[in-house]
């Protein structure tokens, strides 16, 4: 019985050893739900740069006059929605734990050379660094390492797709975008077809013809606010395949048969953009597909 007795026992101690050994693997323990401190303290009104590198891109953001613009690799206007959203999620990031202070761990975490390196600048002064790292077991958390700092630390609302993404999602894909009580006429040509859709007395006529209020509704709503899905960054001008023009702006749409997309450019702007075949042909509207059926 006694032998049973140690047997048991040493039993339960190597699994309480593994146990241990388990929980205390890199990037796997459970954070506690409090919080020791925010990862940066900034003032989102006075951030005016953020510096973002990885091993294989780099993004500068940078505020001017007009707004947010991308300053590098290229020079564009940014969508201003989603640096504030950045700017916002970066002053909200906090300090779930202390995980290791020992510089040879950083590349565990990858709060190394292989992790992103943020930086945030307040009226052209640096403000607050750090490194953020690869996700840890809970969704919602991520490592990072502050500035030159050996701490690595767990970070709740922090992931590394906030920080990583394509350039083309940083730029302002606005095409066009108005009051839709300002658009009483639409204008359209195609070749040497053209015609306007114009509202009179709370209805939509073709001339004489009346129009399906419906099929208006989705035109006024596709035109007050068009967004592109990619950009067209090249000097050659596109062939143009059909114009709209509504509250003083002209759309001009090039369709591509190779690709099966629209490039689009709005005489408020030189930059030329993609758009999916759905989205332009909520626009691109033929006589016969507005006039009412007799």
């Amino acid at each position: 019985m006694k032998k049973n007795t140690y047997i048991l026992i040493g039993v339960f101690v190597c699994l309480f050893i593994i146990a241990y050994l388990l929980l205390q693997q890199p990037g796997e323990q459970s954070s506690n739900s409090g919080s020791i401190g925010l990862l940066c303290s900034i003032d989102s009104l006075q951030v005016d740069k953020i510096e973002i590198k990885t091993p294989a891109s780099s993004l500068m953001l940078e505020k001017r006059a007009a707004g947010w613009f991308v300053a590098q690799p290229i020079t564009t206007k940014a969508d201003q929605m989603m640096v504030s959203q950045i700017i916002h999620q970066i002053k909200i990031l906090e300090i779930k734990s202390i995980v290791s202070s020992k510089q040879e761990k950083h590349s565990v975490f990858q709060v190394d050379q292989t992790g992103t390196h943020v930086t945030i600048y307040e009226k052209g002064v640096e403000k607050a660094a750090f490194v953020l790292g690869k996700m840890a077991a809970n969704y919602s958390e991520s490592y990072a390492r502050k500035g030159t700092s050996n701490d690595v630390l767990l970070v709740e609302g922090a992931s590394g797709y906030m920080f990583n993404r394509p350039v083309k999602d940083w730029r302002d894909k606005t095409i066009l975008t108005a009051s839709k009580e300002n658009m009483k006429e639409v204008q359209y040509q195609y070749g040497d077809t053209s015609f306007t859709v114009a509202l009179r007395d709370s209805a939509w006529f073709v001339g004489k013809d009346k129009a399906q209020q419906a099929v208006m509704d989705g035109i006024i709503a596709s035109l007050s606010h068009l967004q592109a899905d990619d950009f067209i960054d090249t000097t050659v001008v596109p062939k143009i395949t059909a114009m709209v023009t509504s509250a003083g702006i002209q759309l001009r749409f090039s369709f591509n048969k190779t690709v099966n997309t629209y490039a689009v450019q709005s005489s408020g702007s030189p930059q030329w953009f993609v758009v999916e075949p759905w989205k332009a042909n909520q626009i691109l509207k033929r006589k016969k597909e507005i006039v009412e059926t007799k």
